[in-house]
């Protein structure tokens, strides 16, 4: 005979997974209007059948393999088998894949979501944001782009799934992405204490102060030279530094009310830590006393004006080891503000030492070297 019989599949995928559902369709070439009966190849399928349609509800692994079909017209003409269509049958569920093409946006901004699934063929994609058990997304909140991409303006947690076929089959969902709205409120990093250099051992806190912040409650991210950190407190505070403390650090607001409406990251506040216990110079005048004038002592120290207290103590030989013992002035328990300090009515010989303290806990410099006023 000259007719010819043709395989196809409907739908025509290169990969079927197990619970699709598919046809194989057996076609006679210029068949006319002759009714035909048809065979089947694989075996389990070779029974005669008016229908030209091999229907599978449910795919499962077993149905893999070669198909290949035949008309018969009468008991003795028929056609040649038809060539051979493979059909490969995956026991594995696909998962659909989620990109987003940045995970925040300014106001009037926009994201574009891609969704994706491999193999590609025929697939319809599904968006949803917030919890898994959410309605798809519609037109009006996310424009679609093209096929497997959408625009959103709205802060939250998206994921996505492809389906295919009738009845649809679904893949696995997409893992969620977060994308985040940059709200107008301006995040900004104070240093507290507000001192250009910090010494090993201090304690300090960075402070993230939200402007135009109003009664909105705020939760707080983090980046620090070696970290990124969420926090719910507006406070980070290092107990003791050191020098790997140093670097740069931003902050940014997020609303509670909002999980995925947040400032932008603050501008960097430089934080500089010096190994390097600083040590105060001590001087005196007058050197040489007459008994009973007054004496000045003057306690320089690096960055006089960052917030130093002062500490004024005797010096008093101990002969034993060739050191001092230190003993407070009058008046100096609690620290001066000032950096200078008189002793009356000195009448002898004597030794003198200062330091200088700062913050809460105390951090104290060195002691400075003794200085002694002479008397005659």
């Amino acid at each position: 005979m000259s007719n010819r019989a043709v395989v196809t599949l409907q739908p025509n995928w290169l990969q079927i997974f197990s619970g699709e559902t598919f046809t194989v369709r057996c076609e006679i070439q210029a068949g006319g209007d002759t009714k035909w009966t048809y065979e089947w190849t694989p075996d389990e399928l070779n029974r005669p059948t008016t229908d030209n349609e091999y229907r599978i509800i449910r795919a499962t692994v077993s149905h893999s393999g070669d198909y290949s079909c035949k008309g018969r017209r009468d008991s003795y003409s028929s056609t040649e088998w038809s060539d051979v269509i493979k059909l490969t049958v995956s026991s594995q569920i696909p998962k659909a894949e989620l990109s987003a093409d940045r995970r925040d946006f300014p106001a009037g901004g926009s994201v574009t979501l891609s969704c994706s699934v491999n193999p590609s063929s025929g697939w319809k994609y599904f968006w949803y944001r917030g919890e898994k058990t959410s309605e798809p997304l519609n037109t009006q909140d996310a424009p679609f782009i093209s096929d497997g991409q959408i625009s959103v303006s709205q802060g939250g947690l998206y994921w996505c799934r492809g389906g295919r076929g009738d009845p649809v089959y679904y893949t696995e969902d997409s893992d969620a992405v977060s994308i985040s709205k940059i709200i107008t409120n301006r995040a900004v990093v104070t240093l507290q204490p507000n001192w250009s250099e910090i010494y090993s051992g201090e304690t300090i806190s960075l402070r993230c102060e939200i402007k135009d912040g109003g009664d909105t409650e705020w939760e707080y991210e983090w980046k620090t030279p070696s970290s990124y950190k969420p926090l719910k407190d507006s406070e980070y505070r290092i107990r003791s530094a050191y020098s790997s403390h140093s670097g740069d650090y931003r902050c940014k607001g997020r609303m509670k009310s909002a999980q995925q409406s947040s400032t932008d990251w603050s501008d960097p506040v430089k934080l500089t830590v010096s190994d390097n216990r600083p040590q105060p110079v001590l001087t005196v005048s007058p050197s040489w006393l007459s008994p009973g004038a007054s004496v000045t002592l003057s306690c320089r120290v690096k960055d006089p004006s960052a917030g130093w207290r002062f500490f004024w103590f005797k010096a008093v030989p101990k002969l034993s080891d060739y050191s001092y013992s230190h003993e407070l002035l009058p008046g100096s328990s609690n620290g001066t503000e000032q950096d200078s300090y008189i002793v009356h009515g000195q009448t002898h010989t004597a030794g003198y030492k200062c330091r200088a303290g700062r913050g809460d806990p105390v951090y104290y410099t060195y002691y400075s070297e003794p200085k002694f006023v002479w008397s005659a």
